[in-house]
């Protein structure tokens, strides 16, 4: 079951270690059904477990694209990336796991939509909150 959203704990630390260079390492997004094992506290690293399968999406997610670190505003540096979309696709998720393919493919956040999101046919599309000190994915206050 996925377990909330947010920094993956594992991630925190890799990060004050330098491991994870996040405006240039290859950063993917996967999606998974709600029987997936996905936990803030527990996954280390992307799973195959729960992700899902259907028309217009691969294995192992896509790339994040248009990468900005923003900031400093308001004590807080912060960091987005465009909406991943998968067009033409039939799928339903129920959430998402954020990981660095550059660095042995570790956790860096897991969304849970809160429930099934799902497209026939169209664009299935994660939509990322506004970048902003008190609302962006990946924030450092």
């Amino acid at each position: 079951m996925i377990s909330g959203s947010g920094l993956c704990s594992s991630f925190k630390c890799q990060l004050l270690l330098g491991e994870h260079c996040l405006d240039e390492d290859e950063i993917f997004i996967a999606l998974y059904n709600a029987g997936a094992s996905l936990d803030v506290d527990t996954t280390t690293a992307y799973i195959t477990d729960g992700e899902i399968s259907g028309p217009g999406y691969t294995a192992r997610g896509q790339q994040l694209t248009g990468v900005q670190v923003l900031g400093p505003m308001a004590r807080t540096a912060y960091l987005t990336w465009n909406d991943p979309i998968w067009t033409g696709s039939t799928l339903t998720a129920r959430g998402a796991l954020i990981y660095n393919r550059s660095f042995a493919d570790a956790a860096i956040a897991i969304l849970d939509f809160g429930f099934d999101k799902s497209s026939n046919q169209g664009s299935f599309r994660v939509k990322f909150p506004p970048p902003a000190p008190a609302t962006a994915l990946i924030r450092l206050l």
